[in-house]
């Protein structure tokens, strides 16, 4: 597996269990199966390693893991955008919402 490169530049293993706790505290109490997040945190580590490089990006794997949410559960996908995409207020949350809706 590569190594992830986070925001700060520092380098640490591409870690399953991690993408895993993240997906799962999205699709917390939302009526998403266990299976359907071992399934996308699948297709997260598969999509990282298809990229066949050694380092990559945390914002890679993130950007997999928004797309995968976006069609897993909605209120997941929000969830996560807001801690991912770093949604600081009300306005940019609604900005999300709205452009969720409007690609419907």
């Amino acid at each position: 597996m590569p190594l992830v490169i986070k925001r700060g530049g520092r380098r640490e293993a591409f870690s399953r269990e991690k993408v895993q706790d993240g997906v799962r505290v999205a699709c917390a109490k939302r009526p998403v199966a266990a299976e359907a997040i071992d399934r996308l945190v699948d297709h997260v580590e598969a999509q990282t390693l298809a990229m066949n490089c050694s380092e990559v990006p945390a914002r890679d794997i993130g950007d997999i893991v928004l797309r995968g949410l976006r069609e897993l559960d909605e209120v997941a996908y929000i969830r996560y955008a807001i801690v991912y995409l770093n949604l600081k207020d009300l306005e940019s949350v609604r900005g999300e919402i709205d452009k969720l809706v409007s690609e419907r």
